[in-house]
């Protein structure tokens, strides 16, 4: 057979080829003497045989396709008037009907039909010439009854859906009237209790002497009572949103605010409000003036919401007139301390002010490093009072110029144990005899009663450190004061061994970088008492 070409009158031709064989041979082994060639032309009449009776479809197509090389061509006519032979589509094509066709004879599948329309397709194979009889109809088509269907129950349920919701809806409406009415008489009831308790809050806060408020991280009111608004001289209501520097003054917002941040810092790490919340005293002022005031403060932190941020509540004691006796005591303290320090400067005239310098200089330090308030107090009274042993030292062996004999000078560095045991029975605040006690030691646990590194005080450090600054930098009695580079120099090599490292750095950085060189300067000045001699 010859399969179907495009021939000379440019329609599709078909032919067939026979052999002719003679007529007295025999069929078995004969040759044949010629071939008989037949040519037909596909005239309509074939192709209308395609078509099915009774069709009332109006996309339905039955078509012979070929596999032709990497091609499939259509043998018939099409229905968007493309003539045989004349369309032919790559075998690759996506989803292509027509592959579906020659590759899965028999199946059924929904594809793409040659002009890009969803068709539902099937095919047959021809027992005789390599073609494929397809047959596809459009899905829009072939799915329209039941999509009807589809939408006709869909129609049906969306209307039996919307009768039940309306039912349900004038059923929970009616409930809802119910409740929204037993809601609204609790909501009543709650607004009135609240109301009720806050006056009885605003009464509790408002008629007792401690200011309390509330700030925010930003220092802003949100919250006073009256004792906090008449000191301010502001109404409550106008403090609201006002900044604390600006209510209070800049010193007490700059010292209140410090602590807040660091609660809410605390807070917010491990929303514990007992570890997050402090307690401060704070004075403010010169002790001897009209404005001077001691405030015991309290700072909660509290969890933000939707309507405010996170912020601290803070209770202000004055507590001033309470702690009168107290301050009284600590002048009385510190009054006896200088008379004490001034009979041993008395004794050795180039040793006079040298106790109040360590206690200015340990001061200093412990700034530096950031120490508490109470290790500074207690290192600047073991200061002044580390001395208060030389009492017992003869006065020729204080100002002795000459070689000091081994016990002479065991005497001279042993005599701050002797203020030890003057003082040992005296109530401080702080540690202050344990840190006279401590000043021999040294960082690497050389010194008489072997502590070393952080175990030996922090206060008695910075005593160490401030007492060997000042008599270096001092005229003695058998040299001259050293300059500040040198002892910068010694105490920076016994850094690590007689003295702690920080403490030196402590010192070393306000001396170069907060002035401390000129601050101190006159501390190599002799004495006046020696100076004319």
């Amino acid at each position: 057979i010859i399969d179907v070409y495009m021939g000379a009158s440019n329609l599709p031709t078909i032919g067939f080829a026979l052999p002719v064989f003679g007529v007295q041979d025999d069929s078995e082994g004969a040759k044949g003497i010629g071939v008989v060639v037949g040519i037909r032309v596909f005239d309509k009449n074939i192709f209308d045989r395609l078509k099915q009776l009774g069709d009332t479809t109006e996309t339905s197509e039955t078509i012979l396709i070929r596999s032709t090389g990497s091609m499939v061509e259509y043998l018939s006519p099409l229905a968007d008037g493309s003539a045989p032979l004349e369309r032919s589509l790559a075998l690759d094509t996506p989803k292509l009907a027509s592959v579906f066709a020659l590759q899965k004879p028999g199946g059924f599948a929904i594809k793409r039909n040659y002009a890009s329309k969803d068709v539902l397709v099937t095919s047959r194979p021809l027992a005789g010439p390599p073609w494929v009889v397809m047959r596809m109809i459009t899905r829009a088509e072939a799915l329209s009854a039941t999509e009807t269907r589809l939408k006709t129950i869909l129609t049906v349920f969306t209307l039996i859906i919307a009768g039940v919701s309306v039912a349900i809806i004038a059923v929970w409406r009616h409930g809802s009237s119910l409740r929204a009415t037993e809601a609204l008489e609790k909501a009543r009831i709650s607004s009135e209790r609240f109301e009720n308790m806050s006056k009885f809050m605003n009464v509790v806060t408002n008629n007792q002497p401690t200011k309390i408020i509330t700030v925010t991280a930003d220092t802003k009111y949100a919250f006073a009572n009256e004792p906090a608004s008449r000191e301010a001289g502001i109404e409550p209501k106008d403090m609201i949103g006002k900044t604390m520097a600006s209510v209070m003054g800049p010193a007490q917002a700059q010292a209140y605010t410090e602590i807040n941040s660091e609660v809410l810092e605390r807070f917010a790490k491990n929303n514990d409000v007992e570890e997050a919340r402090a307690q401060h005293i704070h004075t403010f002022g010169e002790e001897d003036s009209d404005d001077f005031s001691v405030i015991k403060s309290d700072h909660i932190p509290l969890s933000g919401g939707i309507d405010h941020p996170p912020s601290v509540l803070m209770t202000l004691n004055d507590i001033t007139d309470l702690t009168k006796e107290r301050r009284n005591s600590e002048k009385m303290l510190n009054q006896l301390i200088g008379t004490l320090v001034s009979v041993v400067d008395r004794r050795d005239p180039f040793s006079a002010h040298h106790s109040e310098r360590v206690a200015e200089v340990a001061k200093s330090i412990a700034e530096e490093m950031g120490a508490s308030e109470e290790d500074s107090k207690t290192a600047q009274i073991a200061g002044k009072l580390m001395n208060l042993g030389k009492i017992f030292i003869p006065p020729d062996l204080l100002t002795k110029t000459g070689k000091l004999t081994d016990k002479e000078r065991s005497q001279m560095e042993n005599s701050y144990m002797v203020s030890v045991d003057l003082l040992e029975d005296v109530d401080f605040d702080g540690p202050v005899v344990d840190t006279i006690r401590q000043f021999g030691e040294t960082w690497d646990g050389k010194g008489p009663l072997g502590l070393s590194g952080n175990d030996i005080l922090l206060s008695a450090r910075i005593l160490s450190m401030a007492n060997a600054f000042v008599g270096m930098a001092s005229p003695r009695a058998y040299r001259q004061a050293m300059t500040f580079e040198k002892v910068s120099n010694i105490l920076l090599e016994q850094s690590g061994s007689k003295f702690d490292r920080k403490s030196v750095s402590a010192l070393i950085n306000y001396l170069e970088n907060r002035g401390g060189m000129e601050k101190w300067s006159y501390f190599r000045d002799k004495p006046k008492e020696v100076e004319g001699e």
